[in-house]
């Protein structure tokens, strides 16, 4: 029997009728054709990325309705050392907070060390990525790794009730995985995106900012409404769905894609460019005080980033006393504007080199320091506003906002130092400053081991502060915006001074894909 094409249809346009079967297809098609296929590789490269921070993010808030906490502590003086019994304007937001209690009897230092399993494979999943994606193509890469970690939050439930090292064996393979994600859609973009709109296409990598922004709330929701666990079979859930669309929708080059038109296919073909491909100079790399800069101070910003990310919401729990709904929103809430911030940022400095008000060499390390020095500042005030709750939410929110403005620092900067090498310098400087994701948090649980009193709370902000003011040394006295010689195949940089000055007049695409690379890096 024939099959309707649709449910409304009369007898005439059933697919026996070759007529109306032709205006069908040709109608489908030029629908088809409003949506270029690298519009839909946008789509999927933004709500991939968000979905993987969604997974990548969930336990940080699930873990603050899964340990036990210890009863509020008392100092010398009898002074209660949090805010859950002021009457401020936390005690209106707790909403009986201090009564949510936790299932597990987890210390801060197994917490901890649960939150940080995730980046110990993290890290080294970064070069195994771009061989992998070689030889098997992003779909693949990227399609796997995200069901890996999908099939993994899915299973965290019940590998909490075994014991908790099947939750850090579980988080340390979703590490792995996630670290493939992002070479994988670097190479993609080579083969999809034409040199001229590939700044705009990597801002679709922002989509981890939405990530945690959106994780935060939507896990204080269902926590306080279904439990715990039901954040996990959620972010999984989302996850493998992705897959699906993913699997039916990406094509590793445009001539493998079924269903794009001629002229999209010959558009992106002819604009690609052509890539050649340098021997890497990792001596010289190794050697370079720039380079080592750039890696040196980033770390100090991850570890002060990753204390707001990974200990912040046990902060507002145990000190300030917020209800796991309030936590999620209170938290999330700085990170869906830092897409809003970060262009800010990049856009006051493009002002500022344009109109020769700073050269590019200071206005890297002016906007290093406010996405350090500044939050550092930021976080001690934190911790001696105590309860004034409003104080503190305000220096939380633009502490998280100024550091940003990294976007337009140091992680731009190794455009500026190797625009023929980006690559290597980004896995270069990944691989010191993303120890710091797990070296914080691991940090912050032992120094809160005994108690999580203000006091405690107080020495873990000043760690954070001062790590992140002495890694910016480095870059204050190393740093640099020159063209390294050893970007050059011959090692040499050109003789005359408008070949010198040619790589950075392409800087405004490159940068802009360093800025978003910075992204990837700064929230994990």
């Amino acid at each position: 029997m024939p099959i309707p094409l649709s449910p409304n249809m009369d007898e005439a346009q059933r697919l026996d009728d070759p007529v109306a079967s032709v205006k069908y297809s040709c109608s489908f098609r030029k629908l088809q054709d409003l949506i270029p296929a690298r519009v839909v590789l946008y789509f999927l490269s933004f709500t991939g990325f968000l979905v993987s921070f969604m997974m990548r993010m969930d336990i940080n808030l699930a873990m603050v309705a899964m340990a036990k906490t210890p009863p509020p502590q008392k100092n010398s003086t009898d002074e209660i050392l949090n805010c859950y019994d002021t009457g401020n304007l936390s005690a209106l937001l707790s909403e009986n907070s201090t009564n949510e209690e936790g299932e597990f009897d987890w210390d801060p230092t197994i917490q901890s060390t649960i939150l940080s399993s995730f980046y110990w494979c993290y890290i080294l999943s970064q070069v195994a990525g771009g061989v992998l994606t070689q030889t098997f193509g992003t779909k693949a890469v990227f399609g796997f790794s995200q069901l890996a970690t999908a099939v993994c939050s899915l299973l965290i439930p019940y590998g909490a009730s075994i014991h908790f090292s099947v939750i850090i064996l579980l988080r340390s393979i979703q590490g792995f995985a996630s670290g493939l994600t992002w070479p994988a859609m670097y190479a993609v973009v080579g083969h999809w995106i034409p040199v001229l709109e590939r700044s705009r296409f990597m801002s679709s990598f922002q989509g981890f900012s939405f990530g945690i922004g959106l994780t935060y709330p939507l896990c204080g929701f269902l926590i306080a409404h279904f439990g715990w666990r039901v954040v996990f079979y959620v972010t999984g859930s989302f996850g493998v769905l992705w897959c699906i669309v993913w699997w039916f929708l990406a094509y590793d080059t445009p001539a493998k894609h079924p269903r794009i038109t001629a002229s999209e296919r010959h558009y992106i073909e002819s604009n690609v460019g052509n890539t050649v491909g340098l021997p890497v100079p990792w001596c010289e790399i190794f050697k370079s005080l720039p380079a080592w800069s750039i890696g040196i101070t980033t770390f100090g910003r991850i570890w002060i980033h990753y204390t707001f990310i990974i200990p912040g919401p046990m902060y507002m729990k145990t000190v300030l006393g917020f209800s796991i709904q309030k936590n999620g929103l209170m938290s999330g809430l700085p990170f869906l504007c830092s897409y809003v911030s970060s262009v800010f940022f990049c856009w006051l400095a493009d002002v500022l080199v344009k109109r020769k008000i700073m050269n590019l060499t200071n206005v890297r390390k002016v906007f290093t320091a406010l996405a350090q020095i500044v939050p550092g500042f930021l976080l001690l005030a934190i911790g001696y506003l105590g309860c004034n709750i409003v104080p503190v939410l305000i220096a939380w929110f633009v502490a998280v906002t100024f550091i940003t403005a990294a976007y337009a620092g140091a992680m731009a900067n190794i455009v500026d130092i190797a625009p023929n090498l980006a690559g290597p310098i980004l896995a270069f400087a990944q691989t010191i400053h993303m120890s710091a994701s797990f070296l914080s948090p691991i940090a912050a649980g032992i120094i809160l081991q005994e108690n999580r009193t203000l006091e405690q709370w107080r020495q873990v902000f000043w760690t954070s502060f001062i790590v992140a003011c002495v890694t910016y040394v480095a870059f204050q006295i190393f740093g640099t915006a020159e063209v390294q010689a050893w970007n050059y195949p011959d090692k040499k940089l050109p003789l005359s001074e408008n070949d010198i000055t040619e790589p950075l007049q392409e800087k405004s695409t490159k940068e802009e894909e360093s800025k978003i690379t910075c992204s990837n890096v700064a929230d994990g």
